[in-house]
């Protein structure tokens, strides 16, 4: 079930980020304008345009966090393999993403201290 939503959510994702579905939004929306005096602006009127646009957003939310996820998933696992390959680098990075708040605010500062500590050596940039 988890394969079949991410592929629907990829194909869902890749066209609703296509510049035709942008157009045919933004018709649909000058054809309901248009069509206000037809129905003399009532409130079926403004009901159909708040209902679509509702439902819409409630599920481009969730497609949206699915590409967010796995585009984050996908940047964790290059920067993995990149810390991985430097024999220098420190591996406790490597799941600093499931780290709590006070733990990245310690790297943080570690970090920030070893950056100001080589600021100042020969050959690096300040």
């Amino acid at each position: 079930m988890s394969d079949r939503f991410a592929t629907i959510a990829k194909r869902a994702s890749a066209i609703s980020g296509h510049y035709a579905t942008f157009l045919v939004a933004a018709g649909l929306i000058v054809i309901w304008a248009v069509s206000g005096p037809v129905f003399h602006f009532s409130e079926t009127w403004q009901l159909f345009i708040n209902t679509g646009t509702t439902i819409v957003t409630f599920l481009m939310v969730f497609l949206i966090q699915n590409t967010q996820n796995r585009d984050s998933e996908a940047l964790h696992l290059k920067l993995d393999e990149l810390l991985n390959a430097i024999a220098a680098a420190d591996n406790t990075l490597m799941e600093a993403e499931d780290d709590t708040d006070r733990e990245l605010r310690e790297l943080k500062a570690k970090y920030t201290q070893l950056a100001k500590s080589k600021a100042g050596e020969p050959g690096r940039l300040s």
